[in-house]
């Protein structure tokens, strides 16, 4: 599974070069500093996620790369801001300076706003000839918005050092975690012309998948190597965080991993064999050290 997906990576990482290249002019610090977090390294999850969704229901690369290139940028600018003294306060990430360690509070906060910005560029100018492309616009546009990343961001910023219940912290990681890696799954579908059945599963598949791989991270930030996971650990008991591992213990974290994750995998039943290599990527998330 690790040469496969670095073979995926390098496919999206040389898709992002021609999306987002260096620029030598009066603003190149803004290109440097979005391409550092961008180029920093990384699962590459999200887009891996789309263009395996959009194979796997037929659609073709090319049409979804717009698309998965953008995903990614809206994913990264998102960590930008998440590291910032206002929020995570972080100094690493990816075994990195973070960008605001590494480019000033400022021009990270830029970076943020720029590959957001970058985000619906591409696809505006790269994507929209595709099939179904103002749907998968939309659908990428509210999946990272209000009632989605920015809205679970908002819900779990006001929660830190209150004592809230499974429901609420359920619904953070929907929208916070859930919503982007949802709409990552939908959009390959989308692209794909996939039927509503195909969505409608593509869907089940992510939501559940989502659950348990925001878990696992919960998971690792107590149990994790901070050298592997490339960031301190504990970060969210510090920071006065609500997670599973918090309100629910280890051992019944691991057991809704494995819940969560075998859900995903069962909704992927009506693809037959088309869909063994999510199933994988499935096992190899949940079961990861970083």
């Amino acid at each position: 599974m690790k040469n496969e997906l670095k073979d995926r990576i390098k496919i999206i990482d040389n898709a992002l070069e021609k999306f987002l290249p260096e620029k030598d002019n009066s603003q190149s610090v803004i290109y440097r500093a979005m391409r550092y977090s961008v180029f920093a390294g990384g699962k590459r999850l999200r887009p891996i996620l789309m263009t395996e969704v959009c194979r796997m229901c037929g659609g073709i690369l090319d049409d979804v790369m717009p698309f998965a290139c953008a995903m990614e940028m809206i994913h990264t600018y998102s960590l930008i801001h998440d590291d910032l003294p206002a929020m995570d306060n972080d100094d690493m990430r990816r075994g990195m300076p973070t960008n605001h360690i590494k480019f000033g509070e400022a021009t990270a906060i830029l970076a943020g706003d720029a590959l957001l910005n970058k985000a619906f560029e591409t696809v505006s100018e790269y994507g929209k000839d595709v099939p179904n492309a103002m749907r998968a616009i939309s659908i990428l546009a509210l999946s990272s918005g209000t009632e989605g990343m920015i809205g679970g961001q908002v819900v779990d910023i006001e929660s830190e050092g209150k004592d809230i219940d499974i429901d609420k912290l359920r619904y953070i990681h929907l929208l916070k975690t859930g919503a982007i890696i949802r709409s990552s799954c939908v959009v390959g579908a989308v692209v794909a012309g996939a039927d509503d059945d195909e969505i409608k599963a593509v869907d089940e598949f992510a939501s559940n998948l989502g659950v348990a791989f925001q878990i696992r991270d919960d998971i690792l930030d107590v149990t994790g190597n901070a050298q592997e996971l490339g960031k301190p650990i504990g970060s969210d008991e510090k920071s006065g965080k609500n997670t599973y591992v918090k309100l629910l213990g280890l051992e019944k974290s691991e057991e809704l991993v494995e819940k969560y994750s075998k859900k995903a995998i069962d909704a992927l039943c009506i693809f037959g064999e088309r869909a063994e290599f999510l199933k994988r990527l499935t096992d190899y998330l949940i079961n990861r050290s970083k």
